[in-house]
């Protein structure tokens, strides 16, 4: 399970350090290979390559014809980029990836289970202070009604 926030840096080149604390998982559970894809809320997926393979069945499962299907399809397979991690634990995040995320030097990796998120750390501040503010409208959805910490 990957948790926690990291704080990362984005070299010139596009290559991130994948945090130590998860580089062991990631090479027990993916000999080190993860996909990286774009998200609709304008971060990116990291997945060990394993957990990727089931959701992209799925989503190419789905009917095609319906236009919301197709363009997730499209955003989320189409971006999809395989990478590897390197002998010193970084991975390459292409162009038109950090393009779509609208990533920076700063960035914010987020553990979210079987997965990550990476954020440009502006973009990560604004979505976690707007997820911590209270709806409007007034309250939370219901299905958090019986959620307890």
């Amino acid at each position: 399970m990957f948790r926690g926030v990291t704080t990362l840096n984005l070299d010139v080149k596009g290559r991130l350090a994948v945090p130590a604390k998860h580089r062991d998982a990631l090479l027990e559970r993916a000999d080190g290979k993860l996909v990286v894809t774009a998200d609709p809320a304008k971060c990116l997926l990291l997945y060990p390559l394993p957990e990727w393979e089931p959701i992209q069945e799925q989503i190419m499962n789905m009917p095609s014809l319906n236009s919301q299907v197709r363009n997730l399809q499209r955003l989320i397979v189409g971006y999809a980029e395989d990478v590897e991690m390197d002998a010193t634990g970084r991975i390459l995040i292409s162009g038109p990836l950090r393009e779509f995320a609208g990533l920076s030097k700063r960035l914010v990796l987020v553990g979210q289970g079987r997965k990550f998120e990476l954020w440009d750390e502006e973009c990560w501040i604004a979505q976690r202070d707007a997820a911590l503010a209270i709806p409007q409208g007034g309250g939370w959805p219901s299905e958090l009604g019986s959620f307890a910490l």
